[in-house]
């Protein structure tokens, strides 16, 4: 405690207003020249001078003043960047040093607050705002920021007082980089994305080594210069993410050898899917397939209607029964490839196809082809569509059963497991449907029993490619409304999307994705228990993380992705990528020492900017803000501050004594006129 030291002064504490006594101090002071000028002494005058002094009461007043401490904050910038290099040993050698030179000068408070930051940046100035707001800035004697420079905030206002930096770091450092500066929004598949990617050394010349994979895999190693874009064109192969990985070798004293890959994922779309729709007799449900699929504007749609069976006896030739010539040869065998996916809806056999056709659009299935088959009376029939070579394509082989009944369609356990059918809205009061054609399932996935138990949707794969069969054709009532309705559109989506082999759909995938600062795994499966995920990080470290059942085919799993790069997942067999970008945040995108920064503030305070590493922390000098700018000492200033803690007031003239005085001085005056 600082010992307390009494201050005393006399002061004045009128008992007339100050404009009324000095009126009256006028009067007397005329009075005066009067005297003076006749040569004549008045005792009158001299009561009158008394009355004034009462009047003005003075009093000798003494004061003791505790001294305060003069406060010096030191804000040490502890952000990731700083704990590069030698910058740690720096930081805490020079806070050491700073507070044994701070220690030599008496009647100082020096605090000290430690800033973290985060990757979004360090705000340096704003926490050493924060620090001062609860000091009364009169005590401030001046702020030392250890830091190397990188602040990522600007100063509100002013400190009003000195700012010193002692800064780490130091030369020689070097710190390469590359960036991926111009990514794609989105690519077609089957064309080429094209990519802007820099290497950044400062200081250096001359070009970089450069190695891009595509998905994991090397694709190109190449030469390019550095402090300059330049432009890789990446193949994008297949829909969904296209994963894109740049790495720079690090050179020799490279400060941070983490910012010198980055990755993307580029999306990829395909150009308008094309569908080709081809329906039997006309029927009710005919135009749901139709404006469902002409409401996509991803999907170009092709639809024949097959109008008049063969048997009716009119002479009009095969290839004319349907509303234009069905060009049967064009579409199954020079376009059968443009399209993504074929629909049969209650197509019959009627030979207008010949058996080659039908083994053409096997081989399509078998190659990486769709096909939907939604089945009606027809299907029941003999020689039909189900005794062409498609039967063995068909996951359902028919019985020649046809169940005219209302039935509400119902979800499999492997349903609702299975993203077509899984979470369907309002399961509990879909309305009934009128028919199901008989049937066995003989391969695939059943997703949704109807009448008697019978397999009403069922999905498959075939090799490469993929079939679903629909074993009723009444599923329109469901666009009706009829007994309540269902989610008729939704479910038709999800499946054409699910035979297009849509990523998002997929009964048996593995995803990953990098959010925020955390790598999301999600895991889709129709098993009843999935392995743990083998998680590989950029840097060739392997951990194993459980994932944990959702109870709708999905599990996932989380943790921390902080390395930018390529993050590789695997799973039962199944791979998936994830992007960490460059190390492109505010904190870690440049991490070289600079005072650049921080300058214009240090200059416009009237501080210095001292490295740490031409010289450790220089003396303290308590003589204002002027200090040198190149820090051959810190100067803070003495407030001096005090606080009051007790006041006594004496009157230098005691009301008894000044009454004595006026009462004498005006006795005087009438002896001296009575003679």
């Amino acid at each position: 405690m600082n010992a307390i030291a009494i201050l005393a002064r006399v002061e004045l504490a009128p008992l007339l207003p100050w404009p009324i006594l000095a009126g009256l101090a006028i009067l007397v002071l005329l009075a005066g020249l009067y005297c003076l000028w006749t040569r004549r002494a008045d005792w009158r005058l001299v009561a009158a001078l008394m009355v004034l002094v009462v009047l003005a009461d003075p009093r000798l007043v003494e004061e003791r003043r505790q001294p305060l401490p003069d406060v010096v904050l030191v804000v040490v910038d502890d952000s990731p960047s700083q704990h590069l290099g030698q910058r740690p040993a720096q930081t805490q050698q020079a806070l050491a040093d700073l507070q044994e030179k701070l220690a030599r000068h008496p009647n100082l408070d020096v605090r000290i607050r430690h800033e973290q930051g985060g990757l979004d940046g360090t705000r340096l100035l704003g926490a050493t705002q924060a620090a001062l707001a609860d000091l009364p800035r009169r005590r401030l004697a001046g702020v030392v920021m250890i830091t190397d420079g990188r602040v990522h905030d600007s100063l509100n206002g002013t400190l009003g007082a000195p700012l010193h930096v002692l800064l780490t770091g130091g030369p020689p450092e070097r710190d390469r980089r590359v960036a991926i500066t111009r990514p794609p929004g989105f690519t077609l598949v089957g064309r080429h994305a094209q990519i802007k990617i820099r290497v950044d050394d400062p200081g250096q010349q001359g070009e970089a080594e450069l190695l891009v994979r595509v998905d994991g895999q090397d694709y190109l190693l190449a030469h390019v210069p550095m402090n300059a874009e330049a432009s890789v064109e990446i193949p994008v192969r297949h829909a969904g993410s296209v994963f894109v990985e740049v790495e720079t070798p690090a050179p020799q004293g490279d400060l941070l050898p983490a910012n010198n890959r980055a990755a993307i994922a580029i999306p990829a779309v395909r150009d308008r899917m094309k569908v080709l729709l081809i329906s039997g007799e006309p029927h009710s449900g005919e135009r749901v397939w139709r404006n469902l699929l002409k409401s996509d504007p991803a999907v170009d749609l092709v639809h024949f209607t097959i109008l008049r069976p063969p048997e009716k006896d009119d002479r009009t030739p095969i290839r004319e029964l349907a509303l234009i010539t069905f060009p049967v040869r064009e579409l199954f065998e020079e376009k059968l490839g443009d399209f993504d996916l074929v629909i049969f809806d209650r197509y019959r056999h009627r030979g207008i196809m010949a058996a080659a056709y039908y083994e053409r659009l096997a081989q399509y299935v078998r190659q990486g082809g769709a096909l939907l088959v939604a089945v009606g009376p027809e299907y029941a029939e003999r020689d039909g569509f189900a005794d062409t070579v498609l039967a063995d394509l068909l996951p359902v082989a028919a019985d020649g059963r046809m169940v005219e009944k209302p039935f509400v369609p119902r979800v499999t356990a492997t349903g609702r497991r299975h993203p077509v059918t899984s979470g369907l809205p309002g399961a509990s009061s879909w309305g009934p449907w009128l028919r199901q054609i008989g049937g066995t399932a003989k391969a695939g996935q059943v997703l949704l029993e109807g009448a008697d138990g019978l397999p009403l949707l069922v999905l498959d794969q075939v090799a490469q490619g993929r079939v679903a069969q629909l074993q009723s054709d009444t599923f329109w009532l469901w666009s009706r409304g009829y007994g309540g309705g269902g989610p008729h559109d939704e479910m038709l989506r999800r499946l054409a999307h699910w035979l297009m082999q849509e990523p998002e759909l997929e009964a048996e995938s593995l995803k990953a994705a990098i959010v925020g600062d955390k790598l999301r795994i999600t895991r889709r499966s129709l098993a009843d228990s999935v392995g743990a995920a083998s998680i590989t990080a950029p840097d060739g470290a392997t951990t194993t993380l459980p994932l944990m059942d959702q109870g709708d085919g999905t599990w996932l799993a989380e943790t921390t992705a902080a390395s930018p790069g390529l993050w590789r997942v695997e799973a039962d067999g199944q791979v998936a990528l994830a992007a960490q970008g460059g190390i492109d945040t505010p904190e870690l995108g440049e991490v070289s020492a600079t005072a650049a920064i921080l300058r214009p503030v240090v200059e416009s305070e009237g501080g210095s900017i001292r490295l740490l590493a031409q010289g450790g922390v220089p003396d303290i000098r308590f003589d204002g803000s002027n200090s040198p700018p190149n820090g051959r000492w810190l100067g803070l200033i003495r407030r001096d501050d005090y606080v009051v803690r007790g006041v006594a007031q004496t009157p230098l003239l005691p009301a008894a004594l000044a009454l004595l005085a006026i009462a004498g001085a005006l006795l005087l005056a009438w002896r001296r006129e009575s003679r």
